[in-house]
Parts: structure tokens; C-alpha cells; sequence
């Protein structure tokens, strides 16, 4: 089922000291579409970080949706290999199946109970930027 609840707004803190808010005035749709879903990327960075100190193996880790909705909290499985190669691409989220949005992601590929989903627009744009393995 598509997440249909409300999007709520969001402050971040951002490592470098520049703090980010957004509201219905001050971003388009789109925008505050992309910066919900990079929070939630920036939330399965850190469960990252902590399976990799593990190593490298095949176990199955639960990492949260990225969908645009910020009170989802569905989650995926992956390994730490699917979850690293989604994250190649800056543009690119994992998500659960029927969260996305096709006005501002196209699916790119399909596992188990997980979806890849590539920003497209502005929204592909803003999530490359925000990409913290970019900087």
C-alpha cells in the first residue's frame, strides 16, 4: 500500500554545522519530497557503519524505508553488498514496494521486500547534493 499519511516537517542538523529546515513556503513539493527521503538514507548510513564493523558477510540487516513519506517506518532487508550497491548511485534510495512516488522517482530495480527507486527532476538533483558519500 502507498504511504498516504501527511509529510511532516523536518529540521536537520548537518555535520558541518549548517543547520536545514523547510516548510510548504520555503521549498517546492519536490524538494522537501527528496530532503524527507535523504534523511532517512542518512539514518541507514550510520546502521551501515555499524554492520560493517562485522566485515563483509552475507547476514541480512533491517535498514528503514527511505520512501518521501517522513512517518513511514516500514523496514527493509538487505545484505550489506545490496545495500552498498544501491548506494553507488546519489540519486538512487531503497525502499518498500508501493512507496513510490512516480512524479519524482523511477524504479530501477526490485528484491524481495525492497524496491530501487532513482530520483529523477529536481528531486534527483537535491538528493545528489545531499548524498554524504559525495562530499
Amino acid at each position: 500500500m502507498p504511504c498516504t499519511r501527511g509529510y511532516a516537517e523536518i529540521f536537520l542538523s548537518q555535520p558541518d554545522g549548517i543547520r536545514l529546515g523547510w516548510g510548504a513556503l520555503e521549498t517546492s513539493r519536490d524538494e522537501r519530497l527528496a530532503r524527507n527521503e535523504d534523511f532517512f538514507r542518512n539514518v541507514n548510513e550510520r546502521i551501515r557503519e555499524v554492520a560493517g564493523r562485522h566485515g563483509p558477510d552475507d547476514h541480512v540487516y533491517e535498514f528503514i524505508c527511505e520512501c518521501a513519506d517522513a512517518t513511514c517506518t516500514e523496514r527493509v532487508e538487505l545484505t550489506s553488498t545490496e545495500y552498498e550497491r544501491v548506494r553507488t548511485d546519489g540519486r538512487r534510495f531503497v525502499i518498500a514496494p508501493g512507496h513510490e512516488l512516480s512524479r519524482i522517482e523511477a524504479v530501477v530495480d526490485e528484491g524481495g521486500d525492497h524496491v530501487v527507486v532513482e530520483k529523477v527532476g529536481e528531486a534527483g538533483e537535491i538528493a545528489e547534493a545531499l548524498d554524504p558519500r559525495a562530499a
